[in-house]
């Protein structure tokens, strides 16, 4: 491959979002999974992937977890470089929290709903109509939202949290206004919600979901505390990404509605190999589960190249980092109890 070619593929990863070389032989299945290996010895790096990923990705990962989990990987790796298989906040978060490594992400335009509908200056306003108010920010959010925010939470430690706060100041809760009206229900706290949701968990079906549940009597439906408030109603179960692998891996029932992203019934199906994993039906007839496009825009493919030529590259500037810095550490303080 010529030099020409390499730096024409690089300008246009602000387009593209990732590497595309036509005239590069990638290798394929086994070959390809054994180049990433010798890829992550070569540079030292460590593969963090998010529950929902492809499954492919999931097997190669050195870390396979959900937001909380992967952001403790990230601060506690020992790797030169951290390839990041998640969605853009995610990495960032990553770089957040390690400045002086190099972070790689296979796709930039692996996107979030949340993070893309929540903007830092949209906080500061809020701030200015709620100057009292402290606000809580979920980690599904971009840098300049990090760092408007007093402390962030995930789907696993949001309670603890929340509950964490002085109780004598309102709280302002971004982006998910679904997860945020839970939270307020379990903790008793009044909050101020940000007008956000998830388009994965916003996506299912109460109709389609009702049949679901009386064609499986004898199933549970559990459900991501995303999901809008009619879902949760009829969910058994309702908890983050690691606490549903759990309920399902550890609970008697044998047959299970999922009402989350269809990417973890992979880790669900090794936990749980005997017992039947139904994905909760979406609005969308022609699909039977709810999929995360973003997610899924990251590939075997794209992985390879990505540590093969360390692009795309996560930059963030050293003052934003900073100050994003402090609400993210202010959580896995309060979180050290949660496993």
């Amino acid at each position: 491959m010529s030099t020409e070619t390499l730096e024409k593929a690089k300008s246009a990863i602000p387009v593209r979002g990732f590497l595309d070389i036509k005239d590069i032989a990638i290798p394929q299945g086994k070959e390809l999974v054994k180049a990433i290996l010798k890829l992550k010895e070569e540079k030292n790096a460590v593969i963090l992937a998010h529950y929902y990923q492809p499954g492919e990705i999931q097997d190669i990962a050195d870390f396979l977890g959900d937001s909380l989990q992967l952001a403790r990987q990230a601060k506690d790796t020992n790797a030169d470089m951290i390839v990041f298989c998640g969605v853009h906040f995610m990495a960032e978060a990553a770089k957040i929290l390690n400045p002086t490594k190099k972070v790689v992400l296979p796709d930039t335009m692996a996107g979030c709903s949340l993070a893309d509908g929540c903007s830092g200056e949209g906080l500061r306003k809020m701030r200015e109509q709620h100057p009292n108010a402290l606000i809580a920010t979920y980690i599904n959010c971009n840098a300049e939202t990090k760092a408007e925010s007093d402390i962030i939470v995930t789907s696993s430690n949001a309670e603890t949290v929340i509950e964490a706060l002085p109780k004598d100041r309102p709280i302002i809760f971004a982006p998910d206004k679904n997860l945020g009206r839970y939270l307020s229900k379990k903790t008793g706290r009044d909050m101020i919600l940000w007008d956000g949701s998830c388009i994965v968990h916003e996506a299912f079906s109460m109709e389609r979901i009702a049949q679901q549940l009386a064609d499986n009597p004898n199933a549970k439906m559990i459900a991501h505390p995303e999901s809008e408030e009619a879902v949760l109603k009829l969910a058994h179960f309702i908890g983050s990404t690691s606490a549903l692998l759990d309920y399902v891996e550890k609970d008697d029932c044998q047959t299970f509605i999922i009402a989350t992203e269809e990417g973890i019934l992979h880790e669900m199906r090794k936990r749980a190999p005997h017992k039947q994993l139904i994905p909760a039906l979406v609005f969308d007839e022609s699909c039977n589960c709810s999929e995360c496009f973003y997610m899924k825009r990251n590939t075997m493919e794209k992985l390879y190249l990505c540590m093969k030529y360390e692009l795309p590259e996560i930059i963030i500037e050293e003052e934003l980092r900073l100050k994003a810095l402090k609400p993210i550490e202010a959580m896995l303080d309060l979180s050290k109890s949660i496993k």
